[in-house]
């Protein structure tokens, strides 16, 4: 076709930044990090610190150490050259060794021991970072490594997050409300047109191996979400009998649904007066302005044939998030590619729940879909595999050992991710079974032949 604008992927302005540059972005961003790892451990007593508040979690003490373990392994000893600080302490954080079910049985540090160990490899890692150079080896290129564990500590402290939100108990988490919706009445949907789009990424810095490459992809139109499904609209499936109505749910998601007794979001409950939730401890109504969080995929799925609709694929929905058509281009993130600040999303634990529909006008993508970054994981009807050319980097065990069947992308991030881990390329992956991760959903479905923007 000719007069449309190349396909291009956006400019990345990170790769201009002088080395001294580098740094300070890595040392701000490591420092961000380690701040809202020392907010969530220091939330509880030492008591709740080594308790496991769910068999589907580690005890928060597990993940500090972990954290302290993994940015010595790369940071100190590889990047560093340095010697090993607790070599003896490898095998019991090494998540591969050991499911988070039986993690409490080990022999873990303790609170102060892990708090130490923590600091002291964080100021070896700083001492690093003084002297690493920022170019020569892929490993430390444009601060890659210094990246890639921070995303590791901000994945974990979402990770701890999603154990408060397990734990009983009184409120020990506070953060201000989300800001009201802004955007007034918004469309039920968009079309997304027809045509290719220049998915995943080769410029983003600390991009991870499952992000790249950059690759060109042809998605045929389709009409999505604007707004991911409120609890509102949820409320309506329920009060439909979505739960109990076999033929809108998969064969997997029956036996599960039913096996476990299902009937509701996690962490809802029904009373006379309608549908109420708990919210890191808090008892409240639930809000119906708000994205449902805390729904499995196969509930999503289920949701979504009910609407006479279906999830989006994993290229439909970054195509919606990044695709520029006036330009070409793929943008860093919906609105551009400039970095998120509280105008654009509801990111990095500022808030302690998803905000209403319509609450970040500035964040809608060039298509005019909302919220696709923060406020909740989404859920696509996609299997987690490489991208065409996929080379693993640095090590197998981050992505490829989940390549398959088994698990489903979520994209966008939530509320809890910060903005160091979630771009328009990020992936995320999980058992569609999950409900204790921030998780929602946005559906999806087929343009008519012949319909075009």
């Amino acid at each position: 076709m000719t007069g449309l604008p190349p396909l291009t992927e956006a400019p990345n302005p990170v790769r201009e930044l002088s080395e001294e540059a580098l740094r300070s972005r890595a040392a701000a961003a490591l420092e961000r990090a380690r701040a809202r790892s020392t907010a969530l451990t220091a939330a509880v007593d030492d008591d709740d610190l080594v308790r496991q508040h769910s068999k589907l979690m580690s005890p928060l003490v597990w993940d500090l150490a972990h954290i302290g373990s993994q940015e010595e392994l790369w940071l100190v000893r590889d990047v560093g050259g340095r010697e090993p600080l607790r070599p003896d302490i490898d095998d019991l954080y090494d998540a591969f060794q050991h499911p988070r079910a039986t993690r409490p049985s080990l022999p873990l540090l303790g609170p102060a021991e892990a708090r130490a160990y923590v600091a002291e490899v964080r100021a070896k890692a700083f001492d690093v970072l003084e002297r690493a150079p920022m170019t020569g080896r892929p490993l430390t290129e444009a601060g890659f490594a210094f990246g890639m564990i921070t995303q590791h500590e901000q994945q974990h402290d979402e990770t701890m997050l999603a154990t408060h939100q397990l734990r009983k108990g009184d409120p020990v988490l506070h953060a201000p409300a989300p800001p009201p919706a802004r955007s007034g009445p918004l469309p039920g949907e968009v079309l997304v047109p027809a045509g290719p789009f220049v998915m995943g990424t080769s410029l983003e810095p600390w991009a991870l191996d499952n992000e790249r490459p950059a690759h060109e992809v042809d998605v045929d139109a389709f009409y999505l979400d604007t707004v991911p499904v409120t609890n509102g609209a949820y409320v309506e499936f329920l009060e439909d009998g979505g739960y109990d109505r076999r033929e809108l749910w998969s064969a997997a998601g029956w036996d599960y649904r039913t096996e476990h007794d299902i009937t509701a979001p996690r962490f809802w409950r029904r009373e006379p007066d309608g549908w109420w939730r708990v919210r890191f401890g808090v008892h409240e109504p639930v809000p119906a302005d708000q994205p449902v969080v805390h729904v499995s995929y196969y509930e999503a799925e289920a949701y979504a044939r009910w609407a006479g609709k279906r999830l989006p694929t994993e290229a439909e929905w970054e195509k919606a998030a990044r695709f520029d058509p006036a330009t070409g281009e793929s943008r860093r993130y919906p609105w551009g590619n400039d970095d998120p600040t509280p105008e654009h999303a509801n990111l990095g634990q500022r808030h302690l729940s998803p905000a209403p529909a319509g609450a970040y006008p500035k964040g809608a993508s060039a298509l005019g879909v909302h919220q696709l970054i923060g406020d909740v994981w989404e859920w696509t009807s996609t299997d987690f595999a490489g991208y065409p050319g996929f080379r693993a980097f640095p090590y197998r065990e981050y992505s490829e050992v989940f390549f398959g069947p088994e698990y489903k992308v979520l994209r966008g991030g939530s509320f809890g991710t910060d903005a160091a881990a979630v771009r328009g390329t990020f992936r995320n992956w999980d058992y569609p079974i999950r409900r204790q991760i921030f998780a929602g959903f946005r559906c999806a479905r087929d343009a008519a032949p012949g319909e075009r923007a």
